[in-house]
């Protein structure tokens, strides 16, 4: 049976590809990222092969205190509280330019594991309820993410990953569109520097 994670992730790529499909907007620095329509907005995939390992992929996601040194926008960030050896959530907000507000989420992760070490997973959703809402922040009340990595000649990673959110407020969907090719392709970048110093 699938898991529920799984089925979310099928019906953010299905959705995505009935809106029309992946377009390729940035292909730089070996990160290629792709936008699907939705609702005005759209979704964002990246698609990449990093140098480094599974484990140091995995501490580096779960080091959440440090998303601001890497995840574009990022304001700050905080573990909230453990479901288990791979299961936690985390509070992020993220930093929007003036006069925008900045947008905050509670967030659920999730690792998944190949017992054979060919591949690891990791989905994240917006969790609804943890968090009460902040003054001054507008609440992304929905949202899902996932990173598929699998390890590649050379000591490498391929990695992709997919991500679909409704900012929520009065944000144009022409400034989040604008974020969204930034944003992937400067968050991977950095991910890429990360990686290969553990």
């Amino acid at each position: 049976m699938k898991t529920l994670a799984t089925l979310l992730l099928s019906l953010v790529l299905l959705g995505a590809e009935a809106q029309g499909g992946w377009k390729l907007t940035r292909d730089q620095g070996g990160i290629r990222v792709f936008q699907s329509d939705g609702k005005g907005f759209r979704n964002i995939r990246v698609e990449c092969t990093l140098s480094g390992t599974l484990d140091a992929f995995e501490r580096t996601l779960r080091n959440v205190a440090a998303f601001p040194d890497w995840v574009y926008g990022n304001k700050r960030a905080e573990l909230l509280k453990s479901g288990g050896p791979d299961d936690y959530y985390y509070y992020s907000e993220t930093a929007l330019p003036w006069p925008l507000q900045n947008r905050d989420a509670a967030v659920h992760a999730r690792f998944e594991r190949d017992p054979k070490g060919q591949w690891l997973r990791l989905y994240e959703k917006s969790e609804n309820g943890l968090v009460p809402p902040r003054d001054g922040k507008v609440r992304v009340a929905q949202s899902a993410i996932s990173w598929i990595v699998t390890p590649a000649a050379g000591g490498q990673l391929h990695i992709v990953y997919t991500f679909q959110a409704d900012p929520g407020g009065s944000i144009p969907a022409w400034a989040a569109n604008a974020f969204a090719d930034k944003g992937p392709y400067e968050s991977f970048k950095k991910l890429a520097v990360l990686l290969k110093s553990h």
